[in-house]
């Protein structure tokens, strides 16, 4: 109740202003805000904090002079570093953590984000190995969730990736991914949705780092996705820590 009033004596930000204070908080917050958060604290509906956050982020990233970059999702948006200076921050913080997923991991993020939603028995065929370890591990850093169920014998969970993910390859959306051709098993069955939201908090400096922490002892590898694996190195490289 004290928190709802003290939001009510903020008294609406004027326009001249908007765009400084939307700035201010979003670097305070160090995390991502929700366009609905943000206009209810600034006295403006979602709908407008939306549009003016997607027109600072044409500013903020297509300026070479900045350091840092404004990340726009769904329902969310960041403030966030450019990968070009992780080395200087992660000296000047003394992060000395390696902050890569193994190989094996990106090989199963990388099947799941190019077939999802899918299956861990999929996963386990593409690669050849059992991948049980790996998905416990890729649900614990959030990077991937349960989505449903496949109306097959069994119910088997199905996967897919989470905005975790996105901000972790400094990526907005799943279009952007580097496109791969993929010749996908179909599935027989129907998909079951569960009534989940995607996370609209997480994946900060210090979650982006643990999120890319992963030993997994699977050097066994025999998947067919190669190519995506490979362009998820090259992203993973500079934007797992970034974040």
């Amino acid at each position: 109740m004290d928190n709802l009033q003290k939001t009510e004596e903020i008294q609406k930000i004027d326009k001249e202003n908007l765009e400084k204070a939307i700035e201010a908080i979003l670097f305070a917050a160090g995390h991502p805000m929700s366009y609905e958060k943000l206009g209810e604290v600034l006295g403006y509906f979602s709908g407008q904090i939306k549009k003016k956050v997607f027109e600072m982020a044409e500013k903020y990233n297509s300026d070479e002079n900045r350091g840092i970059m404004l990340l726009t999702f769904d329902q969310t948006c960041q403030l966030c570093t450019k990968e070009d200076f992780l080395p200087y921050i992660k000296a000047a913080l003394g992060i000395r953590r390696g902050g890569n997923l193994s190989s094996s991991s990106l090989e199963v993020l990388a099947i799941i984000a190019y077939n999802q939603p899918t299956t861990r028995a999929f996963i386990d065929e593409v690669r050849g190995v059992d991948s049980a370890y790996i998905v416990g591990s890729l649900l614990e850093k959030s990077l991937i969730e349960v989505c449903g169920r496949l109306d097959v014998p069994g119910r088997p969970n199905l996967y897919r990736t989470t905005p975790t993910f996105l901000r972790c390859f400094g990526i907005e959306t799943l279009e952007q991914l580097p496109y791969v051709e993929i010749q996908r098993a179909q599935n027989e069955g129907e998909i079951i949705p569960l009534d989940l939201e995607f996370m609209d908090e997480g994946a900060s400096a210090g979650d982006a780092e643990n999120a890319s922490e992963d030993n997994d002892g699977d050097t066994t590898s025999q998947s067919s996705n190669d190519d995506a694996v490979d362009d998820f190195e090259d992203i993973s490289d500079s934007n797992t820590d970034e974040d």
